[in-house]
């Protein structure tokens, strides 16, 4: 059964509540809003004053995880500060998940994990509203909202594990290019579990850098914007921005950057895991 994932190519941040109505759902309870804080040096980040109206509809708390690489964001009190220089503490409270340490969720139905960990105060929330920049990104080759659900909420710890197929609990380097894509998704799929399905997912590809917000110097994008997607599938979503990207005239340079990294193998084993389908409707709600 084909997933449905909702599309306009006008980019507003009332574009991004009407996306969220448009999925029919309400996120029940104490709901986290998951977005990228951008590391300090970055211009592609989507800022804060974007996403505010719809972390004010549903009353949200922004919530995000130290980092597992060296930089402005590894650091709790650091990546506070980083946060509120780029302004989200001006719109909402935030809440950097793993600064008290890991949690631990069940990984089930996963060829190479068991268990997650993501950030001490995941369990906190009852729903989460995944508020995605769709972009490159240096090893993952793009980054959207598989990424931001297995190595956005997962702890600093929980990222070397993902990033090394479970062989180094305090480094994120070294770990082979295909174990690596499968770890995320299946720890995005322990996300969504963890949750009962409470989750919600949009992208926003738009400054399509080959490079992630995690960069302080990323590459500047070479293609023009796309639009906001949204849907109840994560897998659906991505595949649906990747496939954005392939039928773009000018996304050449983003296209090389997914095929060198092999980057729709995590759409692949997203979907032989149970995460979602790659099989998806496209609904424009431009012509509604």
């Amino acid at each position: 059964m084909k997933a449905k994932v909702y599309f306009t190519r006008e980019i507003t941040p009332e574009k991004v509540v009407e996306m969220y109505s448009a999925l029919g759902v309400e996120l029940p309870g104490r709901v986290a809003v998951k977005v990228h804080s951008g590391e300090k040096g970055n211009q592609n980040f989507l800022r804060p004053e974007f996403w505010k109206p719809m972390v004010d509809k549903i009353k949200g708390t922004i919530v995000e995880c130290n980092t597992a690489y060296q930089g402005s964001r590894t650091e709790t009190q650091m990546h506070y500060q980083v946060a509120s220089d780029h302004g989200s503490t001006d719109i909402a409270d935030l809440v950097i998940m793993d600064e008290d340490g890991s949690a631990t969720i069940p990984v089930e139905g996963g060829t190479r994990m068991t268990e997650n960990l993501v950030g001490a105060h995941f369990p906190e929330y009852d729903g989460f509203l995944v508020l995605s920049h769709f972009k490159g990104h240096a090893i993952a080759g793009f980054g959207g909202a598989i990424k931001n659900i297995s190595i956005g909420m997962a702890s600093q710890e929980g990222k070397c594990l993902i990033h090394t197929d479970g062989q180094s609990h305090t480094s994120p380097w070294g770990g082979a290019q295909d174990p690596f894509l499968e770890c995320m998704a299946e720890a995005g799929k322990s996300v969504r579990d963890a949750v009962d399905g409470n989750i919600l997912y949009i992208n926003v590809p738009n400054r399509l850098s080959v490079d992630c917000d995690c960069d302080s110097s990323p590459a500047e994008p070479d293609m023009h914007d796309i639009g906001i997607l949204a849907s109840t599938d994560p897998v659906a979503l991505d595949q649906a921005s990747v496939d954005l990207v392939y039928e773009a005239e000018d996304g050449a340079s983003l296209v090389e950057r997914m095929e060198s990294r092999n980057a729709e193998h995590v759409l692949q084993h997203g979907e032989e895991v149970g995460l979602g389908n790659r099989s998806y409707e496209l609904v424009s709600i431009d012509e509604q």
